[in-house]
Parts: C-alpha cells; structure tokens; sequence
C-alpha cells in the first residue's frame, strides 16, 4: 500500500474537499506549503474544469495535494418519489413568493466519473479520493498503478473492509459529526450514528490501512485526541469555510460565523439534494424535511434555482448552509492562522498503516476475519 503521501506531512492535518465552489486552489496550495495537506474537488465540475483546477494549484504548489472524486449512485432515486418532491417543492415555492427556478426533473448523471479517472490518469496528483460509494478494484489499480495513492471515505466498518478489500491504500473515517454530505456507499440508508472517534477506534482495531479521522473537529484539543485514538491525520472541512482564501458564499460564510458566536444546531437532511447532509437548520430545512425523498444527485439540480437566488438575495434561510458539528470552531482568518492554531498536532503512536506490507497480503487478512 501506498501511505508516503501521508508520511510526508509534517502537520497531520488534511484540508477537506467540499464541492460546489468553497475549495479554490489558493486554499489548497496555503495548506499544502504549510506542511499539510490540501484538496481539490471534482464534484459538479466537467474533467476538463478539473484538471484546470489542478493545473493551477501546480502554479501555486508543488507540494502534494489530494482531487476528490464522487463514485456515481449505485441506489437510484424512484421517478415517481422524484416527481413527487418537486410538485412539493415548486408548490411550496409558489406558496411562499420564494425566488427560483423548479426545472424538470434531471436525468440521472454519473459526474463525468470515467472522464475524471482517465485525466487523473493522465495528470497524477499524489492522492485521489473518493466519496458516495466504492470505486472498483479496477479503478483502484488504474490509479496506484502510475503511482498515485488512493483514499476511500468510509462510514462503517463494513464499507472499509469492502474499500480494502479493492485495494484502498487509505481510509477517510467520516464520523456522524462532518459537515455536508454524508459519504455513506448506500444513499438509501439512514446515516449510522457512529462518532468519528468510535469510527476510529473501530477501524484501528481492524486494519492496518492508515486513518485520516473526519467529522465534529472544533479545535485543536479534539483533532489531537482524535490522532491518539488512530488515526495518522485529521481531515477538516467547516473551518475552512470561514478563511480567507475559501471561495465560500458570502452568505453561508456570515451564517458560520453567526453560529460560531451563538451555537445555532446542525441537522442532517435530504432537503437539499436527496443525499444526507449536515447542515445548519434554517427555514429550507424546517419546511421541506418530512417531504424529502432518496434522490441524489437529481434532488440537487430541482434545488439549485432556489439556492441560487437565494445566495444572490443574501437569504440563509433557503441556502444549503453546509455545517459540521465543530462549526463552534469557525472564526474569519487567513489559512495561516488556521494552521497555527493546530500547529501542535503530533502523531503519537505507531501509525496504522504498514508499507512493508501488500495490499494482497491486507486483503487476504480482512477477509479471513
């Protein structure tokens, strides 16, 4: 397996990679030259506006840097249970004098996922990663096989042993704390309530893989504890939401900070986009929660309209104001600032992962458990 690109850290800290526009690569290059790791995100973006992305971060960096990926739905979402939250939604709408476009209910897309692939092929970053769901063992090789890393977001247990069982060289333990989407492989499933230090500590009991510890961080003292039960880095995403050099909406941004200072709740809903999802509670939430349905990414294109309006109306009552747990730990500051904060943070025990050994030899000994 291959755990270099997480051995050369000398902050054990990995910048999250949240779609929809809040990673830039200034954000990501800032925490990659201070020793940490920065991601980029392909979700929502074509491959070519990705390697874009990731060409630019190479003027900025020449440290490693890690492109996340969305593996397509395996569940998909029910035509009539589509149909059905969009007359919710545009009656809702309609009801209120709410701004924005309901559309037609969108065909299924699977993100450019095969044109992704091909071009991290061709471009290499040092680490991809993967939520939503299992890449194949196919994919998997592809990849390591012209020396890139692969990461793996795992909720359970049992997706991690389905992850190394296809050659995962590192997993991402999303606790039931993160911010935005849930990266669970079923979307039909309800979220698992498991903390990320219980994920953790579940996980290092039952593989050698290394850990990057994900969800509920707010500071410092919890990303620590977190590194002491296992894990070899901790990935953040909410507080980077509120540094300067996140491309964040102006509005979700003021909205984090407000809950930092007042400790306004997160809830997890399928509101927004059909997929499970942190985020502060507001009027969306309230309004639409007991009518909404499985349905990524179709529920994500009938909200949009309404989300865009809303951001251009500087309205946080109907924006997806995606928040983690550790949301408390927000504060408008540079990246640097960030980083000091966490400056600390030190791997303390053996790490997880083993190079020696191969991802034969790793698969065979979750299987024989």
């Amino acid at each position: 397996m291959r755990s270099s690109v997480l051995d050369s850290l000398t902050l054990p800290l990995v910048q999250a990679p949240m779609a929809g526009g809040p990673v830039t690569p200034v954000l990501a290059a800032a925490v990659s030259n201070a020793g940490g790791l920065g991601s980029l995100a392909a979700g929502y973006l074509t491959a070519t506006a990705t390697e874009d992305l990731l060409r630019s971060y190479r003027t900025l960096s020449d440290a490693p840097v890690a492109v996340n990926v969305f593996v397509p739905e395996h569940h998909r979402a029910v035509a009539a249970d589509l149909q059905a939250y969009r007359s919710a939604l545009r009656s809702w709408a309609d009801s209120q004098s709410i701004s924005g476009e309901v559309p037609a209910v969108p065909a299924h897309n699977d993100d450019e996922f095969d044109q992704k692939i091909a071009m991290l092929c061709r471009s290499r970053p040092e680490l991809v990663t993967f939520t939503f769901g299992l890449p194949d063992s196919v994919t998997v090789a592809r990849l390591q096989d012209v020396g890139v890393t692969v990461g793996v977001t795992v909720t359970s247990e049992e997706e991690a042993v389905a992850a190394s069982t296809n050659g995962a060289d590192v997993l991402i333990a999303q606790g039931i704390e993160a911010g935005g989407h849930r990266g669970q492989f079923d979307q039909s499933a309800a979220p698992l309530d498991i903390s990320t230090s219980d994920l953790v500590q579940r996980l290092a009991a039952r593989t050698r893989l290394p850990i990057i510890a994900a969800g509920g961080i707010d500071g410092p003292e919890k990303a620590q504890a977190l590194l002491d039960s296992g894990a070899i880095a901790v990935q953040i995403g909410t507080l980077f939401l509120t540094t300067e050099e996140a491309g964040t909406k102006p509005t979700h941004r003021a909205a984090l900070l407000h809950a930092a200072a007042d400790g306004a709740s997160t809830v997890l809903t399928r509101v927004f986009t059909g997929r499970p999802a942190r985020a502060l509670a507001n009027r969306f939430t309230a309004a639409l929660d007991d009518r909404s349905v499985i349905g990524y990414p179709q529920v994500h294109f009938l909200t949009a309209g309404i989300r865009a309006a809303a951001a251009a109306a500087d309205d946080a009552e109907l924006l997806n104001l995606w928040a983690g747990t550790g949301v408390r730990g927000c504060r408008q500051e540079s990246v640097s600032a960030l980083l000091a904060r966490f400056s600390s943070l030190s791997v303390r025990s053996a790490p997880p992962g083993d190079a020696a050994r191969s991802v034969r030899a790793h698969v065979a000994e979750e299987v024989s458990r």
